[in-house]
């Protein structure tokens, strides 16, 4: 199995543990991951570690498509992986409506849609078979609507591009995994059980396939689950990881409408989750958190003693062998609990 870490760099200034990113690409690690939301931005970011790194590919996890034309990604990455000698991941997603809308001014509309015409205007540049044209609903190239001169027409990339370059979204909802099986190279769930994978990621990914045609299946597909990884006493640090998992299953979307209560629900913890969701939107947010189950943190994050860490990873190491899960992106700040994950995975 392939190890990632995160280094998301959220906070009131934009920082990088390089010293850990570096002990990690020492240890095998084979990627190291960004993302953005409303504040630091994933590509300066990632560039800056490629720039100190040698071996450790480097993703956003994730680059948000409001944020940028298809066309000002796809030369954001094709300019990454030629000046890092091909180490660079493409790791896209749609936000939410709030980021979309109140931070970005665009339309969140149908993520999905958006999702699979961002992808194949990509695809089109990387390939540069041909000048580029597309005719969808959200991105018409060249653009003819309201306002437009007339005079735009289709371009080719003046960079040649690799059309190999992995592109992997982000997702968690049943649709959103089929778009990512039909239209990309892998997925980021946010958790995942490593038990779980059958009958929570599986049906969906075997119809996202089809979708795809061309007999894609999973041998094509790369499952890269986010994993917290903390050693040392539960009761330390278990309350930070809780504090994660209440915010998101509780307050993030609206009741009947938060992805992540359902996903929670999914994996077996459907009283748990609408338990946590009514007392968030209740307003309860410390009540909402203390509800969280050691068992949901001990079933999706590793969190504990160095040998309760090492007896779950196991079933991460199983659920590899068995082809489900391909990379696990850990998000720790000890070089301890790297070297652990690494011992036992790599």
């Amino acid at each position: 199995m392939k190890l990632g870490i995160s280094q998301l760099a959220f906070g009131k200034r934009a920082s990088i543990n390089m010293d850990l990113i570096k002990h990690a690409e020492q240890l095998g690690f084979y990627v190291a991951w960004t993302a953005e939301a409303y504040g630091n931005d994933a590509v300066s970011t990632a560039s800056w570690i490629l720039a100190q790194t040698d071996t450790i590919h480097v993703g956003t996890a994730i680059m948000q498509m409001p944020a940028r034309s298809p066309a000002a990604t796809a030369m954001t990455a094709m300019t990454l992986d030629h000046l890092s000698g091909g180490r660079f991941i493409l790791g896209l997603g749609p936000s939410g409506p709030q980021v979309a809308e109140g931070w970005h001014g665009q339309v969140y509309g149908k993520p999905l849609t958006r999702t699979k015409e961002y992808i194949a205007i990509i695809r089109q540049i990387l390939r540069r078979e041909a000048a580029l044209e597309f005719a969808g609903e959200y991105y018409q190239l060249p653009y003819t609507g309201p306002g437009s001169t007339g005079l735009g027409k289709p371009l080719k990339s003046i960079l040649h591009g690799n059309p190999d370059l992995p592109i992997y979204t982000a997702s968690i909802s049943p649709n959103g995994l089929r778009c990512a099986a039909e239209c990309a190279d892998g997925v980021f769930p946010a958790m995942l059980d490593p038990d779980k994978y059958a009958e929570v990621l599986k049906p969906h990914f075997d119809e996202g396939f089809v979708r795809a045609g061309g007999g894609k299946s999973k041998r094509d597909f790369v499952v890269a689950p986010n994993v917290s990884c903390a050693v040392g006493d539960y009761e330390q640090f278990a309350p930070r990881i809780k504090g994660n998992l209440g915010l998101y299953i509780g307050g993030m979307g609206a009741r009947g409408k938060n992805f992540y209560t359902d996903y929670v629900s999914r994996l077996g913890f459907e009283e748990d989750a609408h338990k946590i969701q009514d007392l968030y939107l209740a307003g309860k947010q410390r009540e909402a958190i203390a509800a969280v189950p050691d068992a949901l943190v001990d079933a999706v994050h590793l969190i504990g003693p160095e040998e309760k860490i090492r007896e779950r990873l196991k079933a991460w190491k199983a659920s590899g062998e068995r082809g489900e899960v391909d990379m696990m992106n850990i998000t720790a700040m000890q070089p301890e609990a790297l070297e652990i994950v690494a011992d036992e995975m790599l």
